[in-house]
């Protein structure tokens, strides 16, 4: 083959190359690859709901990198810290998380993380995003830590609220709050919801607050106090290990008063502590997100998805749904930066930015939060809260109520 055959042999596979380069999806071209830090604690209080919530967030980042990512150019790589729930331990960690990862976000866990983290971030210029409702000790105005929902005080003056008009009546709904001052975050859920109280008597008379240990062994004493007390409700919104303690005491005295759990220790998690839903028959769990009970809503079919194509093993569950909607609010806030900004370069400055720019609609989180609008004033939005309210009928969890309004609630 002489000399000037080879150059157009050479020329033809160029060509050839370059035409297919160009018709190429854009999975095979150059993919930004970005880091995210996750704050998990699978040996703590939460040992025996972390693996499930893990699973929902972790499903979601493997549907997004297959998707959404892949549209993009973009992959996100994440990598499991162990916390303990332990503020002292998250803030051990952090310089090494940061040197290891270079995060362009954290997605938390919850008071020690934002008691351990709150002064650090703004510094380093990381948002950290989280699954749970705020606190009112990380209410400031320029946040990096933020909720999709209020503050647990919003949520149970909201929750409360309800149940009174449910009750009927002009009288205060009397009300005990079980707490611990081992968090930060449990004694401001107390905290809070007892300012309120203070604000609106003739709503909510707060009979006894109980600040007992992490993990308490036995609670008759405190329960016989609270039922003698005439409480209506009581409001634990800690740790499956209070509610099963307070759960017995109230057995033990032969009262049935109404239990209002959160989301991470909701009914699913609390009722499996028990030994069976059913232990919780009439029971509450109300926060700002979708309730995972059996009506095939779109929440539920996405669920639905990534257990059938992106490998999600946890059921269906109020914890499975607060790793999903906390996967899905990161993603698309990210998602959000990119668009505004490019794939290349990104920051975590950007990705901040981007959750100021537009709303989180709906329709993006797939049902599972309502439209969220963030503005710099608080690290979560102040307009438009909502809880809904699930319950145990009949040993199944259903909706009880949806979009019930959350009262204006005061810093504390």
């Amino acid at each position: 083959m002489t000399y000037q055959s080879n150059r157009g042999l050479r020329g033809l596979l160029a060509a050839a190359a370059l035409a297919a380069a160009a018709t190429m999806p854009l999975k095979a071209q150059a993919e930004e690859t970005y880091n995210l830090a996750l704050l998990s604690d699978f040996s703590g209080p939460y040992a025996d709901i972390m693996p499930i919530l893990a699973g929902g967030r972790e499903a979601v980042f493997t549907w997004w990198n297959e998707t959404r990512g892949q549209e993009l150019g973009v992959k996100l790589n994440y990598k499991n810290y162990e916390t303990r729930y332990d503020a002292a331990q998250v803030a051990s960690l952090w310089p090494g998380i940061k040197s290891e990862l270079d995060p362009i976000a954290v997605v938390g866990l919850g008071g020690p993380d934002v008691a351990a983290l709150s002064e650090r971030l703004p510094e380093d210029k990381i948002p950290m995003f989280m699954a749970t409702a705020a606190y009112g000790f990380a209410w400031q105005p320029d946040a990096w830590i933020f909720n999709p929902r209020p503050t647990y005080s919003h949520e149970s003056a909201g929750f409360l609220n309800w149940m009174r008009e449910q009750r009927g009546g002009d009288e205060p709904l009397k009300v005990a709050i079980l707490a611990s001052e081992a968090s930060p975050a449990y004694v401001d859920m107390a905290k809070g919801l007892e300012l309120y109280a203070e604000e609106h008597p003739e709503e909510i008379d707060v009979v006894e607050v109980i600040y007992t240990e992490v993990q308490p062994t036995d609670l008759t004493g405190q329960m016989r106090r609270v039922v003698r007390a005439g409480a209506e409700a009581l409001i634990i919104q800690t740790n499956t290990s209070i509610v099963v303690a307070a759960k017995r005491g109230l057995q033990a005295n032969g009262a049935n008063i109404p239990i209002m759990m959160s989301s991470h220790n909701g009914l699913p998690a609390s009722g499996g502590a028990l030994g069976g839903l059913e232990q919780l028959e009439g029971d509450f769990e109300a926060y700002g997100m979708a309730i995972a009970a059996d009506e095939d809503t779109p929440a539920r079919q996405f669920y639905e998805t990534l257990v059938a194509d992106y490998g999600l093993e946890a059921p269906w569950n109020v914890v499975t749904a607060m790793g999903i909607s906390q996967g899905l609010y990161t993603v698309t806030v990210i998602e959000h930066a990119i668009e505004a900004n490019g794939a290349e370069g990104l920051t975590g400055e950007m990705v901040r930015e981007a959750l100021f720019a537009e709303p989180i609609t709906t329709e993006e989180t797939h049902g599972f939060l309502p439209t969220l609008s963030f503005t710099p004033e608080a690290p979560f939005p102040l307009e438009g809260l909502k809880v809904n309210v699930g319950t145990v009928k009949d040993g199944k969890i259903t909706i009880e109520a949806t979009g019930v309004d959350v009262p204006q609630v005061e810093k504390w």
